[in-house]
């Protein structure tokens, strides 16, 4: 079966839903196809423990965040403006769903969950004529967009396309790279994938096994030029979380990490605190005194060997404590990925070089950014990016 849409996506995850509504303005048949049941479902796992839309901050400081295959050229699209903070911001409440800003600068709806600002959207989507086709799985570019459905094969052509399918994190919600083969033997250069935004092996010492499942809290890590002052979690395979995820891409391409155990304090306050008299505390005692918190006390004693011998030294070692790792965690665990099709595949309207007509949105593109609202505006940017420039090629302007 063969058949004729004015515009396709493929893949519902924000970044496809946005090209979808950018699209659906100007008036033409849209189909939306998604290979998983229902739509967004990497972003609906994302929000269950809060979704973190965007951070609210300067639009020069957001975008330095942003690293890849996102082209910027002043005035190919709205004047080169971006879809930042305020735009999304603005954009969420315009569908009804109220937002708030923590003392991180960290935003999040309300009501926290990711679900109810998905199904606004949908409901939009849907009154605007754009049709969701789910367990639409793209199977072949042989003659148009082939697709295996609870039908059978149909092959979609369409005035133009999207492609917004995800990168090669977490596969068993529906980012598998799956379409690696299609366009890499359609002639599009694709750069292999690679774990972003993920945790570390860490092969602990037995005496580490009270605090798994422990948050560490208030202190900052280091890798490189990156620092991250956010909590991270001691699990039993390492370390996860957002202040890990933070500087991740640094620690993954091979900068060393140190662990900051008392950011507020300099070298000098701190070896005056590792000063005092210890008397009769146990070594464990005399540094929860001094740090405050058992669980920088087990970090120091983990990572912290040989022991200093003085004060000065405990200071120092507390102020870069190596971090000691296995390496990354692999791409079932990692929030999102690096790499993908390449910045020179795609022109400055997301236009694949080799398919014309063809646009790309999302983690298909080899870029990545960190957790903490840059990730997901930056795939709601591309979106917007990628089908605005479909609709105006669909009207020739």
């Amino acid at each position: 079966m063969t058949e004729r849409v004015d515009a396709l996506v493929i893949g519902a995850g924000p970044a496809g839903l946005m090209a979808a509504e950018m699209l659906m303005g100007q008036g033409r048949r849209v189909v939306v196809a998604e290979a998983m049941p229902t739509p967004a479902r990497k972003f609906l796992m994302a929000g269950k423990s809060g979704l973190n839309l965007t951070k609210s901050e300067p639009d020069a400081a957001f975008w330095n965040r942003v690293t890849g295959a996102l082209p910027r050229t002043p005035g190919y699209l709205d004047n080169g403006e971006a879809f930042g903070p305020d735009q999304v911001m603005a954009w969420a409440e315009g569908l009804g769903v109220p937002m708030f800003t923590g003392s991180s600068g960290r935003v999040f709806p309300v009501g926290m969950k990711a679900s109810p600002l998905l199904r606004a959207w949908m409901v939009r989507l849907r009154a605007g004529g754009v049709e969701l086709r789910t367990r639409w799985r793209w199977v072949d570019l042989e003659g148009g967009f082939g697709f295996a459905t609870p039908d059978g094969h149909v092959t979609v052509n369409a005035d133009a396309t999207v492609l917004a399918l995800g990168g090669a994190s977490w596969p068993r919600l529906g980012s598998d790279a799956a379409w690696v083969p299609m366009l890499a033997g359609a002639g599009v250069p694709i750069a292999p994938f690679r774990p972003a935004n993920m945790g570390f092996h860490v092969a602990w010492t037995d005496a580490m096994a009270r605090i798994m499942g422990s948050a560490v809290k208030g202190v900052a890590i280091h890798a490189g030029d990156a620092v991250s002052r956010g909590e991270w979690v001691i699990t039993r395979q390492g370390i996860e979380g957002g202040g890990v995820y933070e500087v991740a891409s640094a620690l993954r391409d091979g900068a060393e990490g140190r662990v900051d155990l008392a950011p507020d304090l300099d070298a000098t306050a701190l070896a005056a605190r590792f000063a005092r008299p210890r008397g009769k505390l146990s070594l464990g005692n005399w540094l929860r005194r001094i740090l405050g918190d058992p669980v920088k006390v087990a970090l120091l004693l983990e990572w912290g060997q040989p022991l200093p011998a003085d004060a000065a030294g405990w200071a120092a070692r507390a102020k870069a404590l190596p971090l000691r790792h296995d390496g990354p965690m692999g791409l079932d665990r990692a929030i999102s990925s690096a790499g993908g099709i390449m910045r020179e595949a795609v022109d400055e309207t997301l236009q694949m070089r080799a398919l014309p007509g063809v646009f790309v949105a999302g983690e298909m593109l080899d870029w990545e950014a960190p957790t903490g609202g840059y990730l997901l505006t930056a795939c709601l940017d591309s979106g917007r990016r990628a089908g605005l420039a479909a609709a105006r090629a669909l009207t020739g302007t």
